[in-house]
């Protein structure tokens, strides 16, 4: 038997061999698995610094581009012009985003003070209903109270002779009004807790804006969008201003040295005299009305109006008199506009 064992083996050692194998087998595959995810993660990588790769010599051209440009005399002024133009048509994008801000807080502060105004009034009422019954309770009790006292001085008004016939149901009475006054001020206690947990009550999250006020808040973004354009329609720059976002530098041309230097000072008159106009709250208001009788949802849930229902560009005159013309604000996606409005 023990050359058999020699020979063969005993069979704890094949169980112990057998389980160093399965271990090296799943050891194996997950060396084989982790191996697998770094390649994989090897792959991204290396197909991330191609991208960027790319992407600095594509920055590196425009760079080499720019200065090409700006090295000839002939262009150097019409890039000047142009980054000039780029940066009138981010700083309106600037102006309608935070209008837009600005109006969807001031709409969603005045929601919430109404909000607020609704649940504290619901609080006051329901308080004041709880302090009535407190009231109610508080009568029970002295009523029960008087009676009990009335109770107690007939007893003690008694002959010995009426009170062993009638004492005891006497003094059932006595003993069921004065657990009644116990329940009757457990109660009010209670309501008295249920007062200070209605005042306690916080009120829950903003509900946010529904649709009606957002498709308000719309109309008057879509208002003031057209003031923009209006204003630099007025010194025919609103076309060169949405050019720069249509085209890249170099392929516009603004004509001679003077030519731009010409454009330059209508450019900064222009923002001088946006900066002046402030007085114009009254005017966005109307634009914004009659951009609401116009303005048609595909949905019901929708805030943001089809693009050709708003395609009317109106100019009000100091005089009232309203002009109108054809100019898509948002189907154009003038100074940004399909980012800052409410959805």
């Amino acid at each position: 038997m023990s050359n058999l064992t020699a020979i063969f083996g005993s069979s704890a050692e094949k169980s112990q061999d057998s389980e160093k194998l399965m271990d090296l087998y799943w050891n194996r595959a997950e060396l084989k698995k982790e191996f697998a995810g770094m390649r994989k993660e090897q792959f991204r990588l290396q197909d991330k610094v191609k991208r960027q790769e790319g992407a600095t010599a594509r920055l590196q051209q425009k760079l080499d581009y720019l200065e090409d440009l700006l090295i000839d005399p002939q262009q150097a002024h019409n890039v000047v012009v142009y980054f000039q133009f780029r940066g009138m048509a981010m700083q309106s994008e600037r102006k309608l985003a935070k209008f837009a801000e600005q109006l969807k807080q001031q709409r969603e502060q005045k929601e919430h003070d109404s909000f607020l105004g609704d649940w504290n009034d619901k609080l006051l009422e329901e308080a004041s209903q709880v302090k009535l019954q407190i009231l109610e309770k508080r009568d029970q009790v002295q009523q029960l109270e008087d009676q009990l006292q009335a109770e107690r001085r007939r007893l003690t008004g008694m002959s010995a002779f009426v009170r062993f016939f009638r004492g005891r149901s006497l003094t059932r009475l006595l003993d069921d009004l004065a657990t009644q006054i116990e329940t009757a001020q457990q109660e009010e206690q209670t309501l008295k807790e249920d007062v200070k947990t209605i005042k306690n009550r916080q009120p829950p999250g903003s509900q946010g804006l529904d649709i009606a006020t957002k498709r308000s808040i719309n109309l008057m973004i879509l208002a003031f969008a057209q003031h923009l354009y209006v204003h630099f329609a007025n010194d025919d720059l609103v076309d060169l201003i949405k050019e720069t976002g249509e085209k890249s530098v170099g392929a516009i041309a603004y004509g001679s040295k003077y030519e731009c230097e010409q454009l330059l000072t209508r450019m900064q008159k222009c923002n001088e005299k946006f900066e002046q106009n402030t007085d114009f709250a009254d005017t966005l208001q109307k634009r914004a009305l009659l951009l609401g009788e116009r303005a048609k949802f595909h949905q019901n849930t929708d805030a943001v109006p089809d693009s050709e229902s708003v395609r009317a560009l109106f100019r009000i005159g100091d005089d009232g008199l309203i002009r109108e013309s054809d100019v898509n604000m948002l189907g154009d996606n003038y100074w940004g506009i399909g980012k800052v409005l409410s959805r």
